[in-house]
């Protein structure tokens, strides 16, 4: 979601958090929304809801946003266990933010 279209501004996000010993380069620094940024907090895993295991996170630094996700309308699919839980621990797809993408693909 860019920027523009959210009520709250983006956040730096310590990929690798701090309290584990993340550093603050470029490497470890990702642009995000307040609202992934939060639910993130300094989670590096998270559990597939699909296979219920413990895997890592999306890592924007290194993965490839079109390998572990896809969209189906204003609902974000995860096409990997990464992405999936990612979505999980995100909560990308919580009720309010879905309804906020339906709105704003409605408005073009």
């Amino acid at each position: 979601m860019p920027e523009t279209l959210t009520v709250l501004p983006h956040e730096i996000d310590h990929i690798r958090a701090r309290k584990h010993r993340g550093s603050f380069n470029l490497g470890n620094l990702a642009w995000a929304c307040a609202h992934c940024n939060a639910s993130k907090g300094s989670n590096v895993a998270g559990y597939d809801p699909e296979s219920g295991k413990l895997v890592r996170l999306f890592n924007p630094r290194r993965d490839h946003w079109n390998r572990h996700f896809v969209w189906n309308g204003p609902v974000l699919v995860g096409a990997t266990s990464v992405g999936r839980a990612t979505i999980e621990v995100l909560s990308i797809n919580a009720v309010e933010r879905v309804d906020h993408r339906r709105l704003l693909q409605a408005l073009g």
